[in-house]
């Protein structure tokens, strides 16, 4: 827990100066970050994805919606689950008020999820939401993304995600170090008893839980061609989600001993 002191005005500006100084840098580093990461090569797809959409059947091309760039968020919500992750819940409740904007910068913004689209259709009318969000459910375009993975291989820990081959799950749990949902946010919310929690809010086991993924993907669209420019996952996603952005300038932080926030209409009060 950070340490806490009472001081004068004069200290306070002081030493708010000089976090200044540190906060500069760190736009200064993220600017840069940024820049390398639209230099990265670009993959072309030729490969054939189709996902279900409100207006039908749909092609990765076709999700751009006229525009020349794509966001795909990687939402949680396999077929086997009730009720969509409530980490990636809490990110996607800040894509309804930035998906015009993006629209209208050439950027086209949608959710990506397995289950299939009647399920994500509900699940958008009980949140509210209005951004496109589209069903890869049957198709490869979540494994091909890291962002699914079978029964066999988290068994035989052929789990590569984020970067990192993950060691095998033997038993109805989440290992230390394995990176699952809840980490988007922060690592102080991860542990078995949390994922088991958030599992049991989506219906269903630990295990079926963290065979789903979060992540986000950016492709770009030239001459008819689809290219993949970007993918992030776990913690790179931390950026993406409002709520904590907010937290990290409260006066407490983060503040986290567990699991604590809960999908936006399950608060009491």
């Amino acid at each position: 827990m950070t340490k806490h002191t009472i001081g004068t005005r004069q200290e306070w500006l002081a030493a708010r100066l000089e976090l200044l100084k540190a906060e500069k840098e760190l736009t200064r580093r993220s600017d840069e970050v940024a820049r390398r990461r639209q230099e990265l090569p670009r993959v072309r797809i030729d490969k054939t994805y189709r996902f279900e959409t409100d207006d039908g059947i749909c092609s990765l091309a076709d999700l751009f919606r006229g525009r020349s760039q794509l966001l795909i968020y990687h939402f949680m919500f396999g077929p086997e689950y009730t009720a969509g992750c409530p980490a990636c819940s809490a990110i996607a409740d800040g894509f309804n008020g930035f998906a015009v904007h993006l629209a209208n910068h050439d950027v086209m913004l949608w959710a990506v999820s397995r289950a299939p689209l009647a399920k994500l259709q509900a699940y958008k009318r009980r949140m509210g939401w209005t951004f496109p969000w589209a069903s890869s459910f049957g198709g490869d375009f979540n494994a091909d993304f890291n962002v699914w993975f079978t029964e066999e291989q988290q068994r035989e820990g052929g789990i590569e995600y984020n970067y990192r081959r993950e060691p095998a799950v033997v038993a109805d749990r989440a290992p230390e170090g394995r990176e699952t949902g809840l980490q988007q946010g922060s690592s102080e919310t991860t542990s078995e008893g949390s994922v088991a929690q958030v599992a049991a809010m989506c219906g269903t086991d630990t295990r079926t839980y963290i065979r789903e993924r979060p992540g986000m993907s950016a492709f770009a669209l030239r001459d008819g061609v689809v290219y993949h420019t970007y993918s992030t996952y776990a913690r790179g996603l931390d950026a993406l989600w409002g709520l904590y952005q907010w937290l990290d300038r409260a006066p407490k932080g983060r503040n986290e001993t567990g699991f604590w926030f809960r999908r936006r209409d399950e608060y009491n009060g």
